[in-house]
C-alpha cells in the first residue's frame, strides 16, 4: 500500500511539472508569434469539444495554434504529436469557438502549429486543414 501512495505522488509532482513546463512553453510560443505578426487574443480556450492553445490574428486570418514542446527531436519532432485525432479535436473545438464569438462565415482561418525544441522555435502555418484525416 505504502508503494502505491508513493508511486500516486511522484506521478502528480510529475504532472505538476509537466504543466508547468507547458504553460511556460506557450507563453514563449505566444511571444514568439507576437514578435512575428500575430495578436494573440485568447490563450487556453476551453470547451467540451476540445481545447486550442492559442487563438491569434494573423494578416486577415483568425488562427488557431497548437503548441508542441519536446526537449530534444530524438523521439521525433514535437509537431509529430499533432495527430489525426488531435486535429479534429482541435477543429471541433475551433468551430465552437467561432459559433460562441459569432464568427462570420466569410472571416477566413487556419490552423498552426508551434513546435518548441531546446533548439529553439518553428511556425508551422497552415499546418492542416480543417477537419483533416492527413498527416502534416
Amino acid at each position: 500500500m505504502e508503494q502505491k501512495i508513493t508511486n500516486t505522488i511522484n506521478a502528480n509532482k510529475e504532472k505538476g511539472v509537466l504543466q508547468k513546463t507547458g504553460k511556460a512553453k506557450e507563453t514563449l510560443a505566444a511571444e514568439y508569434l507576437q514578435q512575428n505578426g500575430v495578436t494573440v487574443i485568447e490563450r487556453n480556450y476551453r470547451c467540451r469539444q476540445g481545447e486550442i492553445d492559442l487563438v491569434g490574428v494573423h494578416q486577415e486570418y483568425l488562427v488557431f495554434v497548437e503548441v508542441k514542446y519536446r526537449r530534444t527531436v530524438c523521439h521525433g519532432a514535437p509537431e509529430e504529436a499533432v495527430t489525426d485525432g488531435k486535429q479534429k479535436r482541435i477543429c471541433k473545438a475551433a468551430d465552437h469557438y467561432r459559433m460562441m464569438h459569432h464568427c462570420s462565415d466569410a472571416q477566413p482561418f487556419r490552423y498552426d502549429v508551434v513546435a518548441v525544441t531546446g533548439n529553439g522555435i518553428v511556425w508551422h502555418r497552415h499546418a492542416f486543414e480543417h477537419n483533416s484525416r492527413g498527416r502534416m
